[in-house]
């Protein structure tokens, strides 16, 4: 590992990096699907694959080159002016085959890596795998050379017309496209556009706390509890039997291929059916309250505490990253309570603190002083929501 002077060798501002104009009252909106291309097509896009999976490991040897030598460190402008002359040489010539904005955007991912490093936000970026099973690449929208041609078919460059299905058709001005080749073999695509801004739910005049948990996905301060689907748990029988018959399969054969495929599917599902379940509770909160108050979780920490399967199948992290841009498009208020505040010791009738409820054994629990009897995680959900005031009002 190359041992970095951060502040030193931190590069400069990339003049290339301009912020994009954005239109008024619209918003950036993901739009996923489904491609369906022919053989010839899906040679090309794993040809693009390749060719950016090349593009951005020579760039990283260079930069790590350049770096060892003299103290150079390489910007996304000097490395993205030599794309074209790596197309005349005779060595790369085959990187004309495929889409000029992949090999570029390819280049600004390595330069968005050094930035996240040099922020201490990651580690040092590393070369890409051959063999990773799931890799995409994004062309930039030009010309309209990205566009729906109808519900079912999408123009997208050097590809051309390519059969698709959207289950929401994308609107707004296209920008850009993704295009994944997922681990089972099948192919999706993320279209994101400028589209315009959804129209604001009307207001309830109420507000929620929320208190996220392993048992109950999460309870509200009017008590309604939210089912943790456990998608993992339940599907992690037929998850073992998969990759148990993969680990007996021999190696390179083709029914290793075939029960690898077997088993991305089922992981495939688990991830499918945690979105769903986060993405029906999270938009029944923004319709149903104005305010909604919840903690910022230290999901690292809480992963060394012998809860990572569990914690990792809640996915609180994507539960507060769906709140946020909701609460933004449709208008509501979203309110994070501070990270170390005891939300579950403190009693929700006469605020007293009572530290023995630290134990996550304790559920149900009787205050010292005023006798009342709480439920661990609705109590927390009431002094969330009394924190999130607080802090709004002042």
């Amino acid at each position: 590992m190359i041992k970095y002077d951060h502040k030193k060798h931190e590069p400069k501002k990339d003049k290339m990096k301009h912020p994009r104009k954005k239109t008024a009252n619209t918003i950036d909106r993901a739009y996923k699907g489904v491609l369906f291309p022919d053989q010839e097509q899906s040679i090309l896009i794993e040809k693009t694959i390749g060719c950016c999976r090349f593009v951005y490991n020579k760039f990283l040897d260079e930069r790590i080159k350049a770096y060892k030598s003299n103290g150079e460190t390489l910007s996304y402008t000097k490395q993205c002016a030599r794309l074209p002359l790596m197309k005349e040489s005779p060595e790369t010539e085959w990187l004309k085959e495929v889409d000029s904005t992949a090999l570029q955007n390819k280049v600004r991912d390595l330069q968005d890596a050094f930035d996240r490093f040099f922020q201490k936000r990651a580690k040092y970026p590393k070369f890409k795998k051959k063999h990773q099973h799931r890799q995409s690449y994004r062309s930039q929208c030009i010309n309209n050379n990205i566009r729906l041609v109808c519900s079912n078919m999408i123009q997208l460059p050097k590809l051309g017309e390519v059969k698709c299905m959207f289950p929401r058709i994308p609107e707004g001005r296209i920008l850009n496209a993704t295009i994944i080749r997922e681990a089972d073999g099948t192919y999706e695509i993320t279209v994101n556009c400028e589209s315009p801004r959804p129209e604001a739910l009307p207001g309830t005049g109420k507000a929620v706390g929320i208190d996220l948990g392993i048992r109950t996905l999460a309870v509200t301060s009017d008590g309604k509890e939210y089912g943790n689907p456990r998608t993992y748990r339940k599907n992690r029988k037929k998850l073992a039997r998969a990759q148990k018959k993969l680990s007996r399969k021999s190696k390179d054969s083709k029914n290793r291929e075939k029960q690898r495929i077997k088993a991305a599917k089922i992981h495939k599902k688990i991830r499918n059916q945690r979105l769903d379940a986060i993405h029906k509770m999270t938009h029944e909160l923004i319709r149903e309250y104005d305010v909604i108050c919840m903690e910022d979780l230290d999901i690292r920490e809480m992963k060394n505490t012998g809860f990572a399967k569990d914690l990792s199948d809640a996915a609180f992290g994507e539960i507060h990253r769906q709140l946020v841009y909701k609460s933004d498009w449709y208008g509501k208020q979203l309110i994070t309570a501070d990270r170390y505040y005891p939300s579950s010791q403190i009693c929700s009738s006469c605020q007293t603190v009572n530290p023995e409820i630290k134990d996550l054994k304790v559920r149900r629990w009787k205050c010292p002083v005023c006798g009342a009897i709480h439920d661990r995680d609705l109590n927390a959900a009431k002094n969330i929501l009394s924190e999130g005031l607080k802090k709004l009002s002042t």
